[in-house]
């Protein structure tokens, strides 16, 4: 397999979102006000993208990987999920060493290494059950190591939630995934598709919890991720997406069900 240095679909996709980026910090300033949020200044338009995005989730998006859970056995979802997880540990590795992490490279490239070999490829995560701890890390982290701050929170059309770092940390971290640098076209779209249906299979249960809590969906989105960064700032390590939304969504479900 070969990786190209640089590929025409990614040198657009990198400028569209720098564009986008720019834009993004003059409406920044032109949003806030006295009655801002400051964390979300760009609150109206978030709030409209966040509800186009769920429209699309709602129609497209949800209904496939509700299928997609249906017919698939739970032994081949899990097995999708620790390959991705592994070719993550990958891109984990580099940016632990860009933040001079020691450990987190270490046990990163070990994790890789270990899971390719002997896990078929990723498929068995035998690094965990090794207790060799994963350091998930992506470039956005990176930034906030050497003192970038996070800027406005921001909503992208079908990519969600962001902030104007994590933004830019995504033109990065997309040069860097393995499976956008795949040069068979089909095949690179392929996992693409197989990559965010099954995340989202694995975020159905969050979508039931939260509907049924009743809960401002937008809010409980933005206040959800960033917290989730917060803490991965703080700790040095990004959180299981799935497992903290999963988490973060049940705890208010249940106090409506003690109401």
């Amino acid at each position: 397999m070969r990786y190209p240095t640089k590929q025409p679909h990614a040198r657009a996709r990198s400028w569209l979102l720098a564009s986008s980026l720019g834009l993004a910090a003059v409406l920044s300033g032109c949003a806030s006000g006295p009655g801002a949020n400051p964390r979300d200044p760009l609150e109206p338009y978030n709030r409209a993208m966040f509800s186009f995005n769920d429209a699309v989730d709602s129609a497209v998006l949800e209904p496939v990987a509700t299928g997609y859970r249906d017919v698939t056995p739970t032994v081949v979802r899990t097995a999708v999920t620790n390959f991705f997880a592994n070719l993550g540990d990958l891109w984990s590795a580099v940016n632990n060493a860009l933040q001079l992490k020691g450990e987190g490279t270490y046990n990163s490239v070990v994790r890789f290494t270990t899971n390719t070999v002997f896990g078929l490829g990723g498929l068995i995560d035998i690094a965990s059950e090794m207790d060799i701890e994963r350091h998930k890390q992506d470039f956005g982290l990176t930034m906030a190591r050497y003192g970038m701050p996070a800027g406005a929170y921001i909503v992208w059309p079908l990519l969600g939630p962001s902030t104007i770092r994590d933004s830019a940390g995504m033109v990065v971290d997309w040069q860097g995934n393995v499976v956008s640098s795949i040069n068979d076209v089909p095949v690179r779209n392929s996992l693409t598709g197989l990559r965010i249906v099954n995340t989202r299979a694995n975020l159905l249960g969050t979508t039931s919890l939260v509907q049924s809590a009743a809960l401002d969906k937008y809010s409980f989105t933005r206040d959800a991720y960033l917290q989730l960064r917060e803490n991965a700032t703080r700790s040095g390590d990004e959180e299981d997406e799935t497992q903290w939304m999963n988490e973060s969504a049940a705890e208010p479900a249940a106090q409506g069900n003690g109401k």
